[in-house]
C-alpha cells in the first residue's frame, strides 16, 4: 500500500512520528510538508500570515496544493493522508477525488476541529471530500459537530506515544540539574494552568514549568521556576524522567478530555498527575496507573502525598508504563486500527 502523507513534519512533531510509524509497519510512504520546515511549532509566522489565518484563508507557503495534485497523479497512492490540512484547498481535494477515484482521502487531527480557532475555511469547505476524518476529540463525532460541517465518516481515536522517543531514560546528575525537579509541567501557557501552578508555589511546593508563553510568570514566586522555552525530543523525555511528579493539564480552548501528554508521560515511565476526566480514567486506572485531581485543593493534597511516598509513586509510574505497552497506546497501534478501518471500508 502506498500512502501520500501531508503534515507539518517538524523534526520532533507527532505527524513526523506517525509517518515514521507507517514506514515501520511496512507501508510505502511519501511525506510532504504543509508548512515550511524551518518554522518552529509555536511560530505563528509573519503579520501577513497571522492576518490571513484570522480571516480563515492561511497561505500555502510550501505549494502543498500543487504537490498533492501532481504527486497524486504521478504516484496514484492508495491513501492520501492529510494531518489537519488547514492550507489544503477544497478544489485540490475535489480535483484529486475526480482524477483518482480509488484513492482514499483521509483527514487526521489531534485538535478540536469543530472549534473555529483551529480550522480554516479551506478545511471546513473541504471536509465533504474526505472518506474518513479521524479525530482525537470524541465529541467531534457528534452529529452536531464535524458531521454537521460536511464530514461523511468521523472516527474517534485516542492520542498516542512514539515508541522510539517516549521511553524511560536514565537521568544523569547533570540531567537532573538541567531538567528536573519535584513537580514539573511541560506545555504552553494558559491562565487556568498558571493559577494552579501559582497555587502550588504559594503552598511551598517547588514547581518547574517549560514551554512558550510563561515569561509573564517569571519572578512571580520563588517556588515557581519558569524556563520559558519548550522541550522537544530527547530533552522533552529527560524533562519527564527527571521530574518526580509530572502534571498533565488539559487545554480548555480545545475541550480536551485527554491530550498527547496523557500517553507520553506514562510511556516515559514518568509519574502522571492529571486532570480527572472519563477518558483519562478509561486510559489509566485511577491511583493504580496514574493519579487524578479536580480542584486545586485536591491537586495540592495529591502532590504532597506522593512527594512523601516515593515507593508508591514509583509503583504507579511503572504500572502506567506497562499499561501503555499492554493496551497498545503507541502510534504504531493507533495507526493499525485506523488503517484497518480504511482497508475494511468500515
Amino acid at each position: 500500500m502506498l500512502i501520500l502523507y501531508v503534515g507539518g513534519l517538524y523534526p520532533h512533531g507527532r505527524d513526523t512520528q506517525r509517518l515514521g510509524a507507517l514506514k515501520d509497519l511496512g507501508y510505502a510512504v511519501e511525506g510532504y510538508p504543509s508548512v515550511p520546515i524551518t518554522r518552529k511549532c509555536d511560530d505563528k509566522g509573519s503579520l501577513i500570515d497571522r492576518v490571513a489565518w484570522k480571516l480563515g484563508f492561511p497561505r500555502d507557503l510550501t505549494q502543498i496544493n500543487r504537490t498533492i495534485v501532481s504527486e497524486g497523479l504521478r504516484l496514484k497512492p492508495d491513501i492520501i493522508w492529510i494531518d489537519k490540512g488547514n492550507t489544503v484547498w477544497p478544489q485540490t481535494l475535489k480535483q484529486v477525488r475526480k482524477a483518482l477515484g480509488a484513492t482514499k482521502l483521509v483527514s487526521f487531527s489531534e485538535d478540536d476541529m469543530y472549534a473555529f480557532h483551529n480550522r480554516s475555511l479551506y478545511y471546513t469547505w473541504g471536509l465533504k471530500y474526505y472518506d474518513y476524518v479521524f479525530t482525537t476529540k470524541s465529541y467531534n463525532c457528534n452529529a452536531n459537530e464535524l458531521p454537521r460541517l460536511g464530514a461523511k465518516k468521523v472516527v474517534f481515536v485516542h492520542q498516542a506515544y512514539d515508541v522510539h522517543t517516549h521511553r524511560p531514560l536514565a537521568v544523569t546528575p547533570e540531567d537532573q540539574q538541567k531538567y528536573g525537579g519535584e513537580v514539573g509541567f511541560i506545555g504552553s501557557y494558559e491562565a487556568q494552568r498558571a493559577a494552579s501552578l501559582l497555587y502550588l508555589a504559594r503552598n511551598q511546593v517547588p514547581v518547574r514549568v517549560w514551554g512558550p508563553g510563561w515569561g509573564r510568570l517569571a519572578g512571580r514566586h520563588p517556588h515557581l521556576r519558569v524556563e520559558n522555552r519548550a522541550l522537544y525530543g530527547e530533552e522533552y523525555v529527560k524533562g519527564i524522567c527527571a521530574s518526580r511528579i509530572n502534571l498533565c493539564f488539559l487545554r480548555k480552548t480545545n475541550r480536551d478530555l485527554h491530550t498527547s501528554r496523557s500517553l507520553e508521560i506514562p510511556a516515559c515511565g514518568g509519574f502522571m498527575l492529571a486532570e480527572r476526566t472519563p477518558e483519562h480514567q478509561r486510559l489509566f486506572a485511577e491511583d493504580q496507573e496514574a493519579v487524578y485531581f479536580g480542584a486545586n485543593e485536591e491537586l495540592l493534597a495529591k502532590v504532597r502525598h506522593y512527594l512523601e511516598h516515593e515507593e508508591e509513586r514509583r509503583q504507579i509510574a511503572a504500572a502506567g508504563r506497562q499499561r501503555c505497552l499492554a493496551s497498545g497506546y503507541s502510534h504504531h497501534d493507533r495507526l493499525k486500527l485506523m488503517l484497518a478501518v480504511i482497508e475494511g471500508g468500515q
